[in-house]
């Protein structure tokens, strides 16, 4: 029987083979531009260490450009590719060796992949070097972390530029009157969100309940939708906000899965409104976690804007809670039914996603991976159906019982200056 290896090889050498005439730029008969060559895709990754210097090797199937740099608070190395398909094993990345705590990849930004390294002790980033393997044309791309001084760290952090490349918002149809409803699926890229025991991702089911939840408000024909992602993408918390600000959106929807591995037992959704103070000391805890994302994407938080500064905008992020809330206890009464609530089914913590003063906002957690049970509901397909199904139904009410289809004036007056929360 061949081994491992040989498998791994033979395979590499077709997938190379197969790209190469897959991935050449072809000439269309009417002169238009050659089309851009497919991703280049990676099919292992290995860390070894040694004198000081720990290497993690990416295998492609082409040559790629590399940009990396180093991240404080936390410790981490970022290296940034153009947009790669990961194909590794599920368990990739979670290995320690050297200065690698661990380490996550996924796509960054449309056309931009990124690779995150948790750093176990300061270590700045040598030369990137890309070797073609002789025996099966496969590309090595081998990123070199040299141990240093917390002093000699620092400094590197401080001299790199992180800039995430910001997302970009259709503009609204005016002529539309429907509401627009902004569906979130958390997480997403470089950025897994919680992960089961059998290496299930959150961001994986949560973006499967999102695109079912826009299905069936599609097919109803009374809204306009979008999403904040529409594939396995890293989206920036305050650019979620900002898309839905953007679009004027009428209703915010984001969608979560939560994960507590020291409470197996625990299980049920619960539904989550914005306020400064949290309903409990666990759901201050949750907040705190989904609002470090950006950090576990490597990129840099967006710094708090200025407090609400007049009376107008303060009445009208008021009203926005009042919204919240009563959507939240009408999606309550919706799920109840379908789904097994937590004891406390809808709670408030100062949430970064939920801080747009002018759109009512939830965020609802699904259930826990952590919990073997919701786990099996969360991947059947029957189950999703039920819950996105009884979402529709919440969202058809809380417009029905508004007087008009979109946001009262004082929200809509208020849009273009009302800042977002810090």
């Amino acid at each position: 029987m061949p081994s491992r290896a040989h498998l791994i090889r033979s395979a590499v050498h077709g997938l190379c083979l197969a790209l190469t005439l897959a991935g050449a730029p072809v000439v269309a008969q009417n002169g238009d531009k050659p089309a851009s060559p497919a991703p280049a895709i990676a099919i292992g990754a290995d860390l070894a260490s040694q004198a000081g210097t720990t290497r993690l090797t990416l295998t492609l199937s082409r040559a790629v450009e590399a940009r990396g740099f180093v991240m404080e608070r936390p410790d981490r190395a970022v290296i940034d590719l153009p947009e790669v398909n990961f194909q590794l094993d599920s368990a990739a990345g979670r290995r320690r060796e050297g200065v690698v705590q661990s380490f996550r990849y996924g796509l960054f930004a449309p056309g931009r992949s990124r690779v995150v390294i948790d750093l176990a002790a300061p270590a700045t980033i040598g030369r990137i070097e890309t070797v073609t393997r002789a025996k099966d044309g496969a590309v090595l791309l081998t990123i070199p972390l040299q141990r240093v001084e917390r002093e000699v760290f620092r400094k590197a952090a401080a001299a790199s530029d992180p800039t995430p490349a910001q997302a970009r918002s259709a503009p609204p149809e005016p002529a539309d009157q429907r509401p627009l409803i902004m569906v979130d699926a958390g997480h997403g890229g470089t950025d897994p969100g919680a992960i089961a025991v059998g290496g299930v991702f959150e961001k994986d089911i949560v973006f499967g309940y999102a695109q079912a939840l826009v299905e069936k408000l599609e097919s109803s024909g009374r809204y306009r939708i979008r999403m904040t992602r529409d594939r396995d993408v890293f989206v920036p918390l305050a650019d979620r906000v900002r898309l839905a600000r953007e679009a004027r959106a009428d209703l915010f929807v984001s969608i979560h899965a939560d994960s507590i591995s020291a409470a197996p037992q625990v299980r049920g959704a619960t539904i989550y409104t914005n306020a400064e103070k949290a309903t409990d000391i666990e759901s201050a805890k949750l907040a705190e976690r989904e609002n470090r994302a950006d950090a576990a994407a490597g990129a840099e938080a967006a710094e708090a804007p200025p407090d609400i500064a007049d009376i107008l905008q303060e009445l009208t992020l008021r009203e926005t809670r009042g919204f919240s809330s009563g959507f939240a206890r009408t999606l309550m009464g919706q799920l109840a039914p379908v789904m097994e609530m937590s004891a406390k089914p809808h709670r408030e913590a100062r949430f970064m996603v939920l801080r747009s003063p002018d759109v009512p906002s939830v965020l609802v957690e699904l259930g826990y991976l952590s919990s073997k049970r919701d786990l099996e509901m969360l991947q059947s397909p029957e189950w999703r159906a039920g819950v996105t199904g009884s979402m529709a139904k919440a969202i058809d009410q809380f417009f029905g019982n508004r007087a008009t289809l979109k946001a009262p004036t004082i929200t809509r007056r208020s849009a273009a200056v009302a800042p977002v929360l810090p």
